[in-house]
């Protein structure tokens, strides 16, 4: 997986966002570059601890209400990949770190990280956050983002 992102939002010991903006640089939450979406989710890292793997808002690197390209995703076995595009200004990587025992597909029983979602969207707590994107919409703006997510063969 590889995200255009160089900051991410940390959390509180309660999940809640605690407000930083924070870099990937030299951490587990560098995807600036292909990289296996497990191959650090065990690194002794006070986040990854916290939300028992990922669970984070990614700070996307381009302008907020451009489409662009932020993420994408190779099944290298396979060869399937998925690409994002969005104008929201970020990207919640969550896998899957509280699932356990849920029923899916022909009954298969579904376990923790066993599963990942990548979701566009402002950032978590914006609200309370000023140096975060305003997630308020006044009474004549009107409200416009999208999201593409490309599936293709690699």
């Amino acid at each position: 997986m590889q995200i255009e992102a160089d900051f991410y939002t940390p959390l509180t010991k309660n999940l809640e966002p605690t407000g930083e903006i924070l870099t990937v640089k030299n951490t587990p939450f560098d995807f600036t570059f292909i990289t296996g979406i497990g191959d650090r989710i065990d690194t002794d890292h006070d986040q990854l601890t916290i939300g028992k793997g990922y669970d984070h808002n990614f700070v996307l690197r381009h302008p907020m209400h451009r489409l662009d390209l932020v993420a994408t995703v190779i099944e290298p076995l396979s060869g399937r990949k998925m690409e994002i595009f969005t104008t929201m200004p970020g990207l919640q990587l969550y896998t899957a770190n509280w699932i356990k025992n849920i029923k899916g597909k022909e009954d298969h029983l579904y376990q923790e990280r066993e599963a990942f979602c990548l979701e566009t969207q402002n950032f978590p707590d914006a609200i309370n956050q000023s140096h975060f994107p305003s997630p308020i919409l006044t009474p004549n703006n009107v409200y416009k983002h999208s999201t593409i997510y490309k599936f293709s063969i690699h």
